[in-house]
């Protein structure tokens, strides 16, 4: 068996590979490229397609693909072999760096919000040199840009390169002004914690609506759920330990750096969090261990869900985007230091995320909505649908400090008292967590938590690093002409106006109170408290200029991705109104059918033994039957209104208002009257598998 060290990575093309296999000149144009962002020469591509052909072809493999991520939300691939006929029945192995950089996967089948009709299906996939090729199940894998034949972009990476280059361009820009001449590139850092349910596969297959639409639409909760929060970093049980070291090897083999694994606060509910990464990377990464997470789970007789709310009545799984800056000469510009009130390097940096998030809130929920995400936000296990912004006490003070042109003394670091003699001291972090908060200051780094576990962290990423990139974009054309003795005093003002202007996006508090909600109205913040409510603004005349100016999306694109979202949150409605439909009549009346039969004979054979039925199975009876009344009434509405949606099939935001607003309250009235009869309904009548069985039996 091989040791961590040799296993980590072995199924990567990575710089220790590279440095191996390709000439040093080769090597050096590549690293070039990966560090710089400079272009890549034909002649280069060619040396290094050699090496990496050679490479995988060791490692077993005998396809490759370019591994690229569509609007779908998903990866796609498309694998062609290695091998070329060369007559005579033989064939040799060849991969050329025409191949390696270039792919032509079929355009119009994708999602492209009218950019691709279906006659105009040509589209490209184009090598990105920053994310290393890894071998799954063995095909080389190339991680790829995808676009229209015209030149848009139509995938998730090409927008989070374009604002990563946006973001290291103004923030260069700015450091280099604050006497950081030798800062030539600045890099977003992410770290995606991962949320997720396991399940036993049998009784996922048991249940339509899991199988469809990835959560339970009817199901009544079981006696008992997370009250207790025993689940929660308890101990792993065998099934689950054996799954999870398993996906460590999975990912460690494909330089996915996963470190942590715990249980989370729902039953069945898990967690794993890598080491950051460049955003690049991280997001390739994010999607790589959603898929494997799956293969392994069902390896396991498991299945693994992702959906961010899978059960109702527990919590559901959220994903949170660890976002930090850092350097190429390795300094994270989130440090405080331990004087930040001294930090102007720091100070400026986290006064244009305070701006950032401000000015563009609307963006940063509708990069985290989604039908899913809608029935997590804003209940206790979740962030409200208000972005605000979590400081802490000790940066708080710091900034109330500027504000007033106050001197704030040297902070000290406070000891931990714990009362018990025998515990090493330590001392505080000079924040404390706040779990109600969407976006929090965490010691070095922000953590944006409104997440959906299921959701690709490209678009959150993509908002923030282009909202920072305007707010330092701004301050340096406001201090580029003032002089070096002046620059301090300059930076102290920015720093306080702006303050000013912003900090009504910044709350320590509760984010779950109703006070809350009413406080961040009074100070004009955002609450798009649904998909369907956030997602006009992705085209408010702002939002439009800030993508195009920075070069992120062209106009055409932002109404292409605007119609994609509203088609996908429309078309998952109707998948799951249509769903439910068919649960609720081929699988759930049939079944209170046969209990009402059985109730049935039961009063028949009372009546014949005793003259008179007996009371209360005539009360069980008659409370079936309306019940069931009920049910009926309900599910043919639901037909009727889900059939009615069909007017507006040519208008996705009609279409989408018109289910969020009339379909879903009637699933939501009908669920609730089924959830309360399957409770009457002995469970070896039930044809799937209950919330008891989901939660409790992994």
């Amino acid at each position: 068996m091989k040791s961590i060290p040799e296993l980590y990575g072995s199924k990567v093309f990575n710089d220790k590979i590279m440095r191996a296999k390709l000439p040093k000149d080769t090597y050096k144009a590549l690293r070039k490229t990966i560090q710089n962002g400079t272009h890549l020469e034909l002649d280069v591509a060619n040396a290094v397609a050699v090496a990496m052909k050679e490479w995988a072809i060791e490692q077993g493999a005998t396809h490759y693909t370019h591994w690229f991520q569509p609007l779908t939300g998903k990866t796609a691939e498309k694998h062609d072999s290695f091998i070329t006929p060369i007559g005579d029945g033989e064939v040799i192995m060849e991969f050329s760096g025409k191949e390696l950089v270039k792919g032509e996967p079929d355009a119009s089948s994708f999602p492209s919000g009218g950019l691709r009709a279906t006659f105009e299906a040509r589209g490209y996939t184009s090598w990105d040199p920053t994310s290393p090729a890894f071998i799954k199940e063995g095909t080389l894998c190339i991680p790829t840009a995808f676009c229209s034949y015209s030149g848009e972009a139509l995938d998730k990476k090409t927008p989070l390169l374009r604002s990563m280059d946006a973001l290291s361009k103004e923030a260069t820009k700015i450091l280099n002004l604050l006497g950081q001449t030798e800062v030539k590139r600045v890099n977003t850092t992410v770290g995606s914690e991962q949320e997720y349910f396991l399940i036993d596969k049998k009784q996922y297959e048991s249940r339509k609506d899991l199988v469809f639409t990835g959560r339970t639409l009817i199901g009544a909760m079981s006696p008992k759920g997370q009250e207790m929060n025993d689940h929660y970093f308890g101990t792993l049980r065998p099934r689950v330990v054996d799954y999870m070291h398993d996906l460590d090897e999975e990912l460690w083999k494909l330089g996915i750096p996963s470190k942590t694994k715990h249980n989370e606060v729902a039953p069945a509910q898990h967690e794993m969090a890598p080491v950051f990464d460049t955003a690049n990377v991280a997001v390739d990464h994010n999607q790589l261990t959603m898929e494997v997470m799956k293969k392994v789970a069902n390896k396991h007789g498991l299945t693994c869900l992702l959906h961010e709310k899978p059960f109702d009545g527990i919590n559901g799984s959220g994903k949170h985007n660890n976002w930090s800056m850092i350097t190429d000469t390795g300094i994270n510009l989130l440090e405080p230091g331990k004087t930040p009130s001294e930090n102007i390097q720091f100070l400026i940096v986290l006064m244009a995320i305070i701006k950032a998030v401000d000015e563009y809130a609307d963006l940063l929920r509708i990069s985290v909505a989604s039908p899913g995400n809608d029935h997590r936000l804003g209940a206790n296990e979740a962030p409200p649908a208000i972005i605000s912004i979590f400081l802490g006490e000790e940066l708080t003070k710091v900034l109330d400090a500027i504000e007033h042109d106050e001197i704030l003394g040297k902070q000290k670091m406070i000891q931990m008292e714990t009362g018990a003699t025998v515990l090493p001291h330590f001392f505080k972090d000079n924040t404390d967590r706040n779990r109600t908060s969407p976006f929090a200051f965490t010691g070095n780094k922000f953590e944006f938590r409104s997440l959906g576990s299921e959701l690709s962290v490209s678009g959150p990423n993509v908002v923030l690093n282009t909202a920072v990139a305007e707010s330092l974009k701004q301050f340096y054309e406001e201090l580029k002409d003032v002089s070096k003795d002046e620059l301090d005093e300059a930076v102290h003002e920015l720093i306080k106006r702006c303050l000013k202007n912003h900090k009504r996006v910044i709350f320590n508090g509760n984010g779950y109170t109703d006070e809350w909600v009413k406080e961040a109205e009074s100070r004009g913040l955002y609450n798009l408290p649904s998909t369907v409510d956030a997602l006009p603004h992705f085209i408010d005349p702002k939002n439009v200029e800030l993508f195009t100016s920075h070069g992120i999306f062209t106009e055409t694109e932002l109404n292409s991705r605007l119609e994609i979202l509203l088609e996908n949150y429309e078309k998952t409605l109707h998948i799951e109104a249509l769903a439910m439909d068919e649960i609720v009549r081929k699988d759930f009346l049939p079944a209170t059918l046969k209990y009402a039969e059985k109730l049935s004979d039961t009063l028949k054979s009372q009546k014949e033994l005793l003259g008179k039925p007996g009371q209360n199975t005539l009360d069980m009876y008659s409370d079936l039957t309306k019940k069931q009344e009920s049910i009926l009434s309900l599910v043919n509405e639901l037909t009727a209104k889900t059939k009615e949606a069909e007017q507006y099939a040519d208008d996705p935001l009609k279409s989408s208002r018109y289910y969020h607003d009339t379909v879903l309250p009637l699933m939501d009235e009908l669920r609730s009257v089924v959830d309360a009869t399957e409770i009457l309904i002995p469970e070896e009548l039930l044809p799937y598998a209950t919330y008891d069985q989901l939660l409790f039996t992994v």
